[in-house]
C-alpha cells in the first residue's frame, strides 16, 4: 500500500506541477502512444536480448515483491529460532542418530511440522538439512561448515538478485532510449521544416516527450522498483544468515540456548524478538519437542 501511495504521489507531483505551471496535456497525450511504443518496446527488447527467458519470466513474476514486501515476518524469525533450538537440542541430547530421522524426511518430521511456513521454503529446508547432514558425516570443523554454508548463501543471493539486476539495467538504458525517440521526433520535424512555427513547435514538443518519458520512467519508477526489490532480497537473505550463525555456533560447542541467542543477534532489528519473548517461546514448546 505504501508503494502505491508513493506512485500516486510521484505522478501527482510531476504532472500536477506541470499543469500548475501552465503546461498542456494535449501535447503529451498526443505523443505518448507512439513514444511509449518506441521507448517501451526498445526497453523490453533490450531486456530480452540481455537476459535468458527464465530470468525475464522471473523478473516479471517478482515485480509484485516490491509491493508485497519481505517474505519473512517477525513471527517467522521467532519460529526459525525455535526450530533450530529444537534441532540443536536434539543433536546435543539424543545424538546424530535421533536427528537423522528429522533431516532425511523433514516433511514427516514432528519438529519441522511445527513450523509449516519454514518447511515450505525449499531453500531454507535444504539449507538446514544439508548442513546437518554434513555434521552427521563427521564434518565437524566449524570453519569448513561455515565456508560451505557461505558459498550456498552467496549462490542463492546471486540468483535471487536476477530480477533487481535486470530492472536496474532497464532503468539505466531508458534515458538513452528516450533520447533515441526524441531524435527520431526531431528527424520527423526536420522533414516538415516548411510548416508554420506553431506546427513545428508542437512537433518539437512531441519529440521532447520521448526524452521526458525515458528519464521519468528510469528514475521515477523502474529504478526505485529495482532498488526496492534488492532491499527485500537482502532482508530476506538475512533469514538464511541466521541459520548459518546458529548452526556454526552449535559446532563451536555452545548449548542450544546459547546458539539460538547468537542467532537472535543476527535477526533484523525490526523483526528481532526480545530475549524475554524468545525465552517465552522456547518455554512454550512441549517437552516432547
Amino acid at each position: 500500500m505504501f508503494q502505491i501511495i508513493a506512485i500516486v504521489l510521484l505522478f501527482g507531483m510531476v504532472f500536477g506541477g506541470y499543469v500548475i505551471s501552465g503546461g498542456h496535456f494535449e501535447v503529451i497525450l498526443e505523443s505518448l502512444p507512439h513514444e511509449m511504443i518506441e521507448i517501451g518496446g526498445a526497453a523490453v527488447a533490450a531486456m530480452l536480448l540481455g537476459n535468458s527467458i527464465g530470468d525475464v519470466k522471473k523478473t516479471v513474476g517478482e515485480i509484485g515483491k516490491a509491493f508485497a514486501g519481505p517474505k519473512w515476518k517477525k513471527s517467522d524469525y521467532n519460529d526459525l529460532l525455535c526450530l533450530l533450538f529444537l534441532l540443536t537440542k536434539t543433536m546435543k541430547m539424543k545424538g546424530m542418530i535421533a536427528l537423522e530421522a528429522h533431516i532425511e524426511n523433514p516433511h514427516d518430521s514432528s519438529i519441522f511440522k511445527r513450523f509449516p511456513r519454514i518447511a515450505k521454503d525449499h531453500f531454507a529446508l535444504d539449507f538446514i538439512c544439508d548442513t546437518l547432514r554434513m555434521m552427521t558425516m563427521s564434518l565437524e570443523d566449524p570453519h569448513q561448515v561455515e565456508s560451505a554454508m557461505e558459498k550456498q548463501l552467496e549462490k542463492h543471493h546471486h540468483e535471487a538478485l536476477v530480477s533487481s539486476t535486470a530492472l536496474q539495467s532497464m532503468a539505466d538504458g531508458l534515458p538513452a532510449l528516450g533520447i533515441v525517440a526524441a531524435v527520431l521526433g526531431v528527424i520527423k520535424t526536420m522533414g516538415s521544416i516548411t510548416e508554420p512555427p506553431e506546427v513545428l513547435g508542437g512537433m518539437i514538443g512531441g519529440a521532447l516527450v520521448g526524452t521526458f518519458m525515458g528519464v521519468f520512467l528510469a528514475y521515477g519508477l523502474i529504478g526505485p522498483i529495482s532498488t526496492r526489490i534488492k532491499g527485500i532480497v537482502d532482508e530476506d537473505g538475512q533469514f538464511y544468515k541466521v541459520i548459518q550463525d546458529i548452526l556454526v555456533a552449535h559446532l563451536h560447542g555452545n548449548s542450544a540456548q546459547v546458539s539460538v541467542e547468537i542467532g537472535r543477534g543476527s535477526v533484523p532489528s525490526s523483526s528481532q524478538p526480545s530475549f524475554q519473548q524468545l525465552e517465552q517461546s522456547l518455554n512454550a514448546i512441549p517437552s516432547d519437542g
